[in-house]
């Protein structure tokens, strides 16, 4: 379960405030939330609030004709969406990876497996297909040619990688690894450098051929 939707539900209120919403046959307002569950209003806005800011249930104005605001309604969200659903396996495994030992070599052998579904890199000129393949997965990489380093600004699994870095940075590092297989450049990856980027760097005249 991804970080916002455990933090939504970590509340035994917040489940119960979910269940009268879905028992309900029509959106209600924070007040007949409140009088199902006992709760002050101003408690069970809050509630609904936070499941509102995880994806749990959406907004609806009230219709009715009435002074001053119009009522804030609360209902259901639909299905989970692909990319939610998929942010949520990820994060389900990679937490039950990451109890494990051997944790970050099992990790690391899985982005290997995932590099061979990728086309290899030319290996005179590896690079290039390395930047490919951060293309098609969402990382936003751009290339600093002068310090010979990619810039990775937007990791699509950035969720599950400030959680458990040791499972999801290891699958990454070995991802790079393997493409980079048998050619000259060595790379290191470096996560969150800052909140929101990581690097690879690249050493295209190592000491040894070894990946670190």
């Amino acid at each position: 379960m991804s970080g916002k939707y455990r933090a939504a539900l970590g509340s035994a209120s917040r489940q119960q405030v979910l269940r009268v919403l879905r028992a309900a046959p029509e959106p209600l307002d924070a007040s007949a939330v409140a009088q199902e569950l006992g709760l002050h209003v101003t408690t069970a806005r809050f509630h609904l609030d936070q499941l509102a800011a995880a994806g749990l249930v959406q907004r609806r104005i009230g219709t009715e004709n009435r002074r001053g605001r119009p009522r804030v309604l609360f209902v259901t969200a639909g299905p989970v969406r692909d990319e939610d659903a998929r942010e949520q396996l990820i994060e389900v495994l990679a937490a039950a990876l990451a109890g494990r030992k051997d944790a970050d070599a099992r990790a690391s052998r899985a982005g290997r497996r995932w590099a061979e579904t990728f086309v290899s890199p030319d290996p005179e000129d590896p690079v290039p297909g390395l930047i490919e393949v951060f293309e098609r997965l969402g990382f936003d990489p751009e290339t600093d040619t002068e310090n010979d380093t990619i810039r990775l600004q937007a990791c699509p699994f950035r969720g599950a990688a400030r959680e458990h870095p040791e499972v999801v940075c290891a699958v990454h590092r070995g991802l790079i690894e393997q493409l980079l297989d048998n050619t000259e450049p060595q790379a290191r990856l470096i996560p969150f450098v800052e909140a929101e980027l990581c690097v690879v760097t690249l050493d295209r005249h190592p000491a040894s051929p070894a990946i670190t």
